[in-house]
């Protein structure tokens, strides 16, 4: 009655289902405040404030993206501010781009809008894997130093002073 063929052939099933999933749809009136991560497709209609990882990413026309975006492939029609990284991009004549993107494959179309640095990788997910991931503001802005490392701290005042390492006795005179 039950075979281990049947069993394969319940598996393959699965698997051929996997691979022809919808895109998932962020729709014009969708607001997302956070990290967007997925292996599937996804079409973004509405504003994003936050990263998106995806293997496919299509930024529609009156989309907004303010984040950094990992895929494979991305075709923007829309607006990013931030960091795009993917092995192959697409600009249309309607993209308005405020980042660096770094790229195996890119095409521009006439009146795409670009600030920011084009930069050929020969291997963009070696790349991304060798570079910290996009985390939270928070850890975006501890990548960012405050002040130049030649600046000098200022003179402890006389008295114990606490310098987070332990109790200290300042010297005075």
């Amino acid at each position: 009655m039950f075979s281990k063929t049947d069993k394969n052939r319940k598996g393959g099933d699965q698997m051929s289902q996997s691979t022809n999933i919808a895109p998932s749809i962020i729709s014009a009136n969708l607001h997302i405040v956070g990290n967007l991560e997925t292996e599937g497709e996804v079409q973004v209609d509405g504003t994003i404030d936050g990263d998106v990882t995806a293997n496919a990413l299509t930024i529609g026309e009156n989309a907004k993206v303010s984040g950094h975006i990992v895929a494979d492939e991305v075709e923007i029609r829309g607006s990013i501010e931030g960091r795009v990284m993917a092995r192959s991009v697409k600009l249309s004549k309607s993209a308005h781009v405020v980042g660096d993107i770094v790229h195996e494959v890119l095409s521009i179309e006439s009146g795409a809008y670009i600030e920011g640095q084009l930069q050929r990788a020969e291997n963009v997910k070696k790349i991304e894997r060798s570079k910290p991931a996009f985390g939270n503001k928070a850890q975006k802005e501890a990548d960012i130093p405050d002040a130049p490392a030649t600046a000098a701290a200022p003179a402890p005042a006389e008295g114990d002073v606490n310098n987070g390492k332990g109790r200290l006795k300042a010297a005075s005179g």
